[in-house]
């Protein structure tokens, strides 16, 4: 009789612990697939490893990455569901190379129809120079000779730009015309940037939002120590 009763409780134990592990791991793959789907379809942030966005954004930064402002993507794919902007010039934003199809950090100078060509680091957009200011305390310059920084102004979107004068780069190419649908990219560290100069186009349906921010900065060359002048700064 004992014995009995000890198997009921045993098997009642069981069926309360299956229904606890059941509902445990329902919760937390729900939880999981709420918190993924936002990484895919709302926002993110990205690790910059390069320098290619030097001074905007430097090796090591986190960035805040709006999946939301141009569009709504269906979770986990690249097909869109609704549109509602387009990449403007001189944003900044994240986007799959149509070269190999890994994710970069970009900034859109040219839009669907501009004719740009680049002659010695001097950007002409539709028959006209963008203009370019020195910056004297411009720090990198200062650490660097080798390398200076000037204030680039994308018709109206001003932004800092990096010219290594001795680096190797395609400072100069012929007039393009940009395909309807898709954009010309480039990174604002000009002479140390792999961006459309050399993958080309890219096509609207290849971006992934708009970054907005930097949340958090580790200096990579400096054991990970945190740049806390860095953090929660908008990117110009």
């Amino acid at each position: 009789m004992d014995l009995n009763m000890d198997n009921t409780e045993r098997e009642k134990w069981k069926e309360r612990f299956s229904v606890f592990i059941k509902g445990w791991v329902g919760s937390f793959l729900i939880a999981l697939l709420l918190a993924t789907s936002v990484k895919s379809a709302i926002a993110d942030w990205y690790i910059v490893p390069t320098a290619s966005m030097k001074p905007t954004i430097v090796e090591g930064d986190r960035i805040f990455v709006n999946k939301l402002a141009y569009d709504l993507k269906l979770p986990y794919t690249m097909r869109h569901i609704a549109t509602w902007d387009a990449p403007r010039r001189g944003d900044i934003v994240a986007f799959y190379s149509p070269a190999d199809g890994i994710r970069l950090v970009k900034r859109v100078v040219g839009l669907p129809g501009d004719t740009i060509f680049m002659k010695d680091n001097q950007l002409y957009i539709n028959g006209s120079a963008v203009k370019y200011e020195s910056i004297p305390d411009s720090g990198p310059a200062e650490q660097d000779p080798l390398r200076h920084v000037f204030m680039e102004d994308l018709t109206g979107r001003r932004h800092p730009v990096m010219i290594s004068p001795f680096q190797p780069s395609p400072r100069s190419f012929d007039a393009i015309r940009v395909p309807e649908g898709q954009f010309f990219m480039m990174g604002d560290n000009r002479d140390n940037s792999a961006d459309s100069r050399y993958f080309g186009f890219v096509e609207r349906s290849l971006i992934i939002g708009k970054a907005t921010a930097v949340v958090a900065s580790l200096d990579i060359n400096n054991c990970y120590q945190p740049r806390w002048e860095r953090f929660f700064t908008g990117l110009p």
